[in-house]
């Protein structure tokens, strides 16, 4: 794969650092606005990116990448996203995907007609422990509940709480909570799950609107799933999954979560009840760990690698759409 890097910010940072000793992946450019051409200078020194480049139709037009990694503000996604599919690229689209679901389907569209790919960069479903979550998940029997938190105070708070509002903070950049950080939240429950019946939010409002944190429910036949997001405050973050057999528990913040605990029960004939007042149960109990790996972003780009190396439609068109219905959750949500 010959990648070209659009943006300079952090998330770029972090995935230069992630891909730096993949040998499947040639980083042949980078691109940045003019006044952040130094930024950019710096990080093709630093990972030997051959080309760097201000006008992003100039390298659409004479970079011969194959396909263009957007990790620039939310707001840009889709008009980045757009122009890169016109000139025949693919595109690796940093989370969350788009604004709007009519962008999200423009998208798909242009890419299905191109025959490209176009990928949604969500670690969540780049990791073994996923995987694994998915594998066992059968093993809890009928689902009861679903509950996720992902909650860390933010860097740029403080600032926030001053008046400086980073587009992170900033509703006409496509900032908040739910975009930002419950997302991660939403791509397990949507990926296990489905689409839900029905979708309600509960924000909790900054002085410009955004929401700084959040409760979403979706509602599933049989069970409803609470997806809490926050970017004002602290706790353990975590997924847990409970069903009338057993439950599991993924340790860690979702988006870079390192292992997994499952324990399934088997009802007795002993009726014995601990202090609780519950039944006691035969409880079998496994941990799964993931392998280290050089930084959370590095295996979804040997997964996209491997797609678009593979020409794995198949695989791609499932991402895609898994992506799509978590936009239409995010839709109803903001509504």
């Amino acid at each position: 794969m010959k990648l070209a890097i659009i943006g300079t910010g952090k998330i770029v940072h972090e995935a230069l650092f992630a891909i730096e000793e993949l040998s499947e992946i040639e980083k042949v450019a980078i691109y940045a606005r003019e006044h952040s051409k130094e930024k950019a200078d710096e990080l093709a020194k630093k990972y030997s990116i051959k080309e760097v480049y201000t006008d992003y139709n100039e390298l659409l037009e004479k970079s011969d990448c194959d396909t263009v990694y957007i990790g620039l503000v939310n707001s840009a996604h889709f008009q980045y996203s757009k122009e890169a599919l016109l000139a025949g690229k693919n595109v690796i689209l940093e989370k969350p995907f788009t604004e709007t679901l009519e962008q999200a389907l423009e998208l798909k569209k242009i890419a299905e007609d191109k025959g490209l790919f176009l990928l949604e960069a969500i670690t969540v479903l780049h990791n073994p422990v996923f995987d694994r979550a998915k594998a066992v998940l059968d093993e809890l029997g009928p689902k009861k509940m679903f509950m996720a938190n992902y909650s860390q105070y933010s860097s740029r708070y403080d600032d926030y709480k001053k008046g400086v509002v980073a587009p992170a903070f900033d509703p006409e950049l496509g900032g908040g909570a739910l975009g930002d950080i419950n997302v991660y939240n939403i791509h397990y429950a949507v990926a296990l799950f489905g689409m839900p019946n029905s979708v309600e939010y509960f924000p909790n409002k900054g002085f410009n609107g955004v929401d700084t944190s959040g409760m979403l429910i979706l509602s599933y036949d049989g069970f409803s799933a609470m997806c809490t997001g926050a970017k004002d405050s602290d706790s353990p973050s975590f997924v847990t999954i409970q069903g009338e057999d057993g439950y599991m528990t993924v340790n860690g913040k979702p988006n870079s979560s390192d292992s997994l605990t499952l324990v399934t029960m088997k009802s007795t004939d002993d009726k014995t009840l601990d202090a609780s007042g519950s039944i006691k149960r035969q409880i079998h109990e496994e941990e799964f760990t993931k392998p280290e790996m050089r930084h959370r972003m590095t295996q979804e780009f040997i997964d996209f690698a491997e797609i678009i190396d593979g020409k794995n439609y198949d695989k791609a068109k499932e991402s895609l759409e898994e992506s799509i219905t978590v936009v239409k959750v995010l839709k109803k949500a903001r509504q």
